[in-house]
Formats: C-alpha cells, sequence, structure tokens
C-alpha cells in the first residue's frame, strides 16, 4: 500500500494517508501567547483544516490523544472548547494525558487518527 503525505518539512509531515487511513502528526496552536482556550480553539482549527486536506473531518475521528502541559489547571478550560467542537457529531475516543511538551509556552497539543469515508 503506498503512502501519501502531504504538508512536508524537511522534519516531518503533519499528515500521513494509507487507504483510507489518515494520521496527523501533534498539532498545536501557532500563537503560543493565547491562553488554553485559545490554543485549543487554534489547534482544532489547524486539525478541521488538515482533516479537510486530506478529504474527510472530525466526524471520521478514530482516536486522539490529547496532551496538556498542566492537566489540573487546564482540563476544565479544554474541555470547555472541545465540547463546543464535538457538539454536532458523536463523541469521539479520545485520551487526556500531562506531558512535557517541546516549548514551556505550548500547553496543548492533539494527535488524530481518523478514517476518508468511502
Amino acid at each position: 500500500m503506498t503512502i501519501q503525505r502531504l504538508h512536508v518539512s524537511q522534519r516531518f509531515s503533519e499528515i500521513a494517508i494509507s487507504g483510507q487511513l489518515v494520521h496527523l502528526a501533534g498539532q498545536l496552536a501557532s500563537d503560543l501567547a493565547l491562553d488554553i482556550r485559545g490554543q485549543t480553539k487554534q489547534t482544532l482549527d489547524i486539525i478541521d483544516q488538515f482533516l479537510a486536506d486530506a478529504g474527510t473531518d472530525k466526524s471520521h475521528i478514530m482516536s486522539v490523544t490529547i496532551y496538556l502541559k498542566d492537566i489540573t489547571q487546564d482540563y476544565a478550560a479544554f474541555n470547555e472548547v472541545w465540547d463546543a467542537w464535538v457538539a454536532d457529531i458523536q463523541a469521539l475516543p479520545r485520551t487526556c494525558v500531562e506531558a512535557k511538551l517541546y516549548d514551556p509556552r505550548v500547553l496543548v497539543e492533539l494527535t488524530v487518527v481518523a478514517i476518508k469515508p468511502e
């Protein structure tokens, strides 16, 4: 099976597609000065765009891994934005963990696995 990669840089690609399976690299906000709500909203907007680029959308997500810098402080605010984002679809499988991220300004990062509709 061939693998198609989109938004490729020297170090990584944002999207890998094989058959109907779509993997998004860890996504994060481009404006790291934003608070958790702002970073979450911006990250989800980027995910929406990358899923569209791959020929799918959030309703076809198979799993999401959520990395929060401070789960105690940011979990409720993250979920406010998340709940609005998924309000029009069935609940998605997800895992949420606290993690030390690559830059101390990064408050949230999400990794997504989805499928392309037939």
